[in-house]
């Protein structure tokens, strides 16, 4: 069968007959006689912002029981740029209580979930999240997702421009349909035909599109690794463009070899002005070229890698009947956040990316006397921005009184991990809950060598689909089976460069353990200042032949 005659996904024609992702959601939602539903809405409810899920841990005693799984729903906010205010938060939180499991998880892509809501309570929560001014509209599906930007617009005229520009792109490219504010708010049609989805059409994207907003030096929204990227230009203390990167993307699939991270290519430079046209363009290019008979490569990167990049550059030209110009200079020195200590701005490590316990106390208490705003970060950190004279000895008695910002090493700094079980139903075994005591056994060993405060961008993931971006880390560690994983390394610190499969199969209580000859190594051979990553790079061959 040739790859044209391939038949398309089930997706495909969920969306076809969708009537712009409305078909079949309410009565599903309404349906009591089960916590699920059927796959049609599933995939349908992802647009939504919403993801079945069952709490995996429960799953073997409530079938013995001739119990159904214990479902329940992800939620996850649209949250451009990771910018909420204190307002918003404390009505989050409060949901976190009411109707979630009683904390609150920082995404990579700079946005919140919420873990744990009943099908019963769907409703009530987005109305709730309503009545705070946040939506859910495009947190997941064939669209294009949260967009990133780097964090706290406070720190100069720059990063508020590049953060305004990540809001505009959010609200220009997320779905037009009024299919959420019917279903969810309660409120009447008013639009009918193709004209609802004027840029994604019915059949909306052959899959998820991520996009980010760079300004140099700090990568920290791993622009590399992103569908669409655009990194901000700067002159003489002016934004006068940005490159455009296309491409890249960090998961893959086991045992398909037709899946595989990709690093986006740099294709060129725009001005400011060109910058929304550009990105509407290149999602048509998804859109219309995109592999919508295999979800395992339907990504973006898949068309360049297929095409090439000047076959991509003739279409963007077709599509936008101009050139684009060469690509400019920059250079980027980490992809990490950076913990430095302002006046009017506190980071606050998360590990995990998970708001629970004292952690969320601290965050309520300060929420309530701030008159600033937050920021989540790439990383999944939270930082408390524009913070007003006289407040600032209130919040650090705050942060002091929970103990939520104490010193720690460089590795559990730079450390991220996604939530995989029990929620994640992609999941193969377990991330945010594992590598807490994967870092305490690097800690040991590094302590040793006196590397303790080195900072090393380390990844964990439950599965090979990558939401922590484990392609570009220094070090990293992805499920490959229950309690078995795959090590990584040699990403580089700024994020431009794919690491190297180090061990197969490796158990979860050894992961530690089997670095440390690589670190021994790494300590004795380093030049200079050499970060752990750009060693592991350089020295491939050998710790392939010596260690594995």
């Amino acid at each position: 069968m040739s790859e044209t005659s391939k038949p398309l996904t089930p997706n495909e024609g969920f969306k076809i007959s969708s009537d712009f992702l409305r078909t079949g959601i309410a009565e599903a939602i309404a349906d009591t006689t089960s916590g699920s539903v059927d796959a049609r809405e599933q995939q349908l409810l992802k647009f939504h912002g919403l993801t079945l899920q069952d709490d995996r841990d429960l799953r073997t005693e409530r079938k013995k029981q001739g119990l159904d799984k214990a479902w329940s729903f992800m939620i996850r906010l649209r949250l451009p740029g990771g910018k909420i205010d204190p307002k918003q938060w404390l009505q989050i939180d409060a949901l976190a209580d009411s109707y979630a499991n009683g904390t609150l998880k920082l995404t990579t892509r700079q946005a919140i979930q919420l873990h744990g809501v009943l099908k019963s309570d769907v409703k009530a929560t987005l109305q709730a999240l309503d009545t705070a001014a946040l939506h859910c509209l495009g947190g997941s599906g064939d669209a294009v997702r949260n967009v990133m930007s780097c964090v706290n617009p406070s720190q100069s005229p720059l990063h508020q421009e590049v953060y305004d520009l990540a809001k505009h792109l959010s609200i220009e490219l997320e779905p037009q349909t009024q299919a959420y504010r019917e279903i969810w708010l309660n409120e009447e049609r008013v639009q009918f035909g193709d004209n609802e989805e004027p840029l994604f059409g019915k059949t909306y994207l052959p899959r998820k599109f991520k996009l980010a907003v760079a300004l140099p030096p700090e990568n920290d929204v791993d622009i590399y690794t992103q569908d669409l990227g655009f990194v901000a230009i700067v002159e003489n203390g002016t934004i006068i463009g940005y490159n455009v990167l296309v491409g890249g993307g960090s998961g893959y699939a086991y045992g398909n070899p037709n899946s595989f991270p990709r690093i986006a290519d740099i294709i060129g430079f725009i001005t400011p002005d060109e910058v929304l046209d550009v990105a509407k363009a290149v999602v048509k290019i998804h859109r219309d070229y995109g592999d919508r008979t295999d979800r395992k490569t339907a990504r973006l990167r898949y068309v360049l890698a297929k095409h090439g990049v000047e076959w991509f550059k003739d279409r963007l030209k077709e599509y936008r009947q101009k050139d684009i110009a060469a690509p400019k200079s920059f250079s980027f020195h980490q992809n990490t956040d950076v913990f430095e200590t302002k006046s009017d701005s506190i980071i606050i490590p998360v590990e995990g990316g998970r708001v629970r316990n004292s952690l969320r106390e601290a965050i309520r208490e300060i929420a309530k006397i701030h008159n600033g705003v937050f920021y989540i970060t790439a990383n999944q950190n939270f930082i408390i921005a524009d913070i007003a004279e006289g407040k600032k000895s209130l919040i650090d008695s705050i942060i002091i009184k929970y103990g939520v910002n104490q010193p720690i090493s460089g590795i559990r700094r730079d450390s991220s991990a996604c939530t995989a079980l029990p929620y994640c139903p992609m999941a193969f075994s377990n991330s945010e809950r594992l590598l807490p005591d994967v870092i305490s056994g690097l800690e040991v060993i590094l302590k040793e060598l006196d590397l303790e405060s080195l900072p090393i961008t380390t990844r964990m993931t439950g599965c090979p689909n990558g939401c922590t971006r484990p392609s570009v880390a220094e070090l990293s560690f992805v499920a490959k089976g229950p309690n078995k994983y795959n090590i990584w390394l040699g990403g580089s610190r700024i994020g431009n460069r794919l690491s190297y499969l180090f061990k197969e199969s490796v158990n979860a209580d050894d992961l530690s353990d089997s670095l440390k000859p690589v670190f021994i190594e790494f300590a004795k051979t380093r030049r200079d200042e050499q970060g752990f990553g750009d060693w592991a790079f350089e020295n491939s061959d050998r710790l392939l032949s010596q260690f594995v």
